[in-house]
């Protein structure tokens, strides 16, 4: 990324400031030359709820944890438990309809 060198200035009233950091707020943009520059280029900032990719992330480390251990399990007594096949695949399966649902809402942005 090349260095930002340049400067445009541009002055506001009190209200138009104050607009300006309201949305600013509104969206969690903490930096100000951040959103004047994506408004700027683009015309519009998104917010994004991201809380669905935190919990398939959460999902993705029990399953892995419970990969890791399955797999000591059959190294050391040479057999798995069909139990704990049948957890796993339920857990890949809930990720996977999580990560439909996600990809799903995420096609919905424009």
């Amino acid at each position: 990324m090349s260095v930002r060198e340049h400067w445009i200035n541009v002055r506001v009233n009190p209200e138009e400031l104050g607009r300006i950091r309201e949305k600013q707020k509104e969206l969690g943009i903490c930096n100000t030359g951040a959103y004047m520059r994506k408004m700027a280029m683009d015309g519009y900032c998104v917010n994004l709820d991201l809380s669905d990719v935190a919990q398939v992330s959460t999902l993705l480390r029990r399953c892995s944890n419970n990969l890791n251990q399955y797999a000591k399990r059959a190294n050391e007594s040479g057999s798995i438990y069909a139990e704990d096949i049948r957890d796993l695949q339920k857990r890949l399966g809930e990720l996977w309809e999580m990560q439909k649902l996600i990809l799903k809402r995420l096609s919905g942005i424009r």
